[in-house]
């Protein structure tokens, strides 16, 4: 009887159990009892980020890029049915108005800048950060360009081209930049005259930008080893003065002062066959094809110890605006504009430089004679540094150089100088 009893006691037991476990939302194929089924449609959101419901997009660049981005906003428009609108500012003012009018509202939701000016726009809070992209815009960028765009180990920005400078020269009046610069004074020799204001080579000697490839191939660097460090610069170490020592023995292959030795200026010449090599970047390109007709360009020339020289180098990028109403389609934006397709779009319609890899590498751009060299030469660069004290370095990096090269001036007194004058405007925030 007492067996009976524990028996039935059982048999109610599990069925009250089952009747729970129906009652739970527990069914086939749901997992467990105690987890609801999933919502299709909050999955799907999960895993794809969508435009927010009416959003419209302005994007800043520069004119010459107005064509471009008409085009990828026509094609994001049928994608995401988004409007997207072009206004000109280009990325050099760009980050410097975005400060002001980020936080105003007034701000373009996606603009186009400059990989150095990461740190003003980190310190006035106007950058998202590139999150939901963050991987795959790792992934298929130049390692040189991700590095770049990184600030306090996050990532801001799109890459979508890279810049840094090379030698062009004229086939008309020598064959190939010389390996070494040995190789040039030699050239000089015999091509310079002065009177007729005729030289082998030139470059923006009072320029910081093109001054610090010698030093970076000496040894010198900015601020620390990856450049994140105001409070370590190496402009006046032994390998910097090592490299400004060079430069000062130059002047006898270019006599003329830092004042008269610009980019018009080499430009002038060189279009009249009086100037045999013209350092430059490639936004020189399209014009010095117009202007000399057997047109090259070379790798920097190796310097007295044997080194490459290391130029500095830009990657401008695609910046979302902290401050707009769209975050999710402005996201969207910028990493569709620096795919694969748009940056070969983009080496296609204005030359730009690609950083994405496999558009670096594709045959459309390595068959390109000028802009493979200029690839190849970026491979070997130094990204200028993005923190804010950088802004330090080039007007006394200037009047040092105006010394060393006009006056004469000992380069380890004149990079003393330079540091010390840093080192002070750095401290006071000047």
């Amino acid at each position: 009887m007492l067996r009976q009893k524990y028996s039935a006691l059982v048999s109610v037991l599990m069925i009250m159990l089952l009747i729970l476990s129906a009652c739970s939302g527990g069914g086939a194929g749901s997992g467990t009892a105690s987890q609801p089924a999933a919502d299709p449609a909050a999955s799907e959101e999960m895993q794809e980020l969508l435009p927010e419901e009416g959003a419209k997009l302005t994007v800043w660049d520069s004119g010459d890029q107005k064509a471009f981005i008409e085009e990828a906003a026509k094609a994001f428009k049928e994608k995401y049915n988004v409007d997207v609108t072009f206004a000109e500012l280009g990325p050099d003012k760009s980050m410097g108005q975005m400060v002001t009018d980020g936080p105003a509202g007034v701000g373009a939701d996606v603009f186009a800048g400059v990989h150095d000016q990461i740190g003003q726009g980190v310190s006035a809070g106007v950058l998202m950060p590139n999150d939901w992209f963050e991987e795959d815009t790792r992934s298929r960028n130049s390692e040189l360009a991700i590095k770049a765009l990184t600030y306090d180990n996050i990532l801001y920005g799109y890459p979508k081209s890279v810049e840094t400078t090379a030698v062009f020269y004229n086939k008309d009046l020598i064959d190939a930049v010389p390996a070494d610069w040995n190789g040039v004074i030699q050239f000089a020799n015999k091509f310079n005259d002065t009177k007729a204001n005729k030289f082998a080579i030139m470059w923006e000697v009072g320029n910081g930008y093109y001054v610090f490839p010698f030093l970076g191939g000496y040894g010198g660097y900015v601020f620390g080893k990856d450049g994140t460090d105001p409070n370590d610069l190496g402009l006046n170490n032994e390998q910097s003065v090592e490299g400004a020592t060079f430069i000062q023995s130059l002047n006898k292959i270019l006599p003329l002062k830092t004042s008269d030795i610009n980019a018009d200026i080499k430009k002038s010449l060189f279009s009249s066959n009086k100037l045999a090599m013209n350092i430059s970047g490639p936004w020189d390109t399209g014009s010095l094809k117009e202007s000399v007709k057997n047109l090259g360009v070379g790798m920097y020339p190796n310097l007295p110890n044997g080194k490459p020289m290391t130029p500095f180098s830009g990657i401008k990028a695609y910046f979302v605006n902290a401050y707009t109403k769209y975050p999710n389609a402005s996201k969207l934006f910028a990493d569709f504009i620096t795919s694969e397709e748009w940056q070969l779009k983009n080496f296609e319609m204005n030359g730009a430089l690609p950083s994405n890899k496999n558009a670096a590498a594709s045959e459309t751009v390595q068959k390109d004679p000028i802009a493979s060299v200029f690839l190849k030469q970026f491979e070997n660069s130094v990204p200028m540094p993005s923190i804010p004290a950088m802004a330090q370095f080039w007007s006394p990096m200037e009047a040092a150089m105006s010394s060393i090269w006009n006056d004469n001036k000992d380069p380890k007194q004149a990079l003393d100088n330079l540091v010390s004058q840093m080192k002070s405007n750095i401290s006071t925030g000047q």
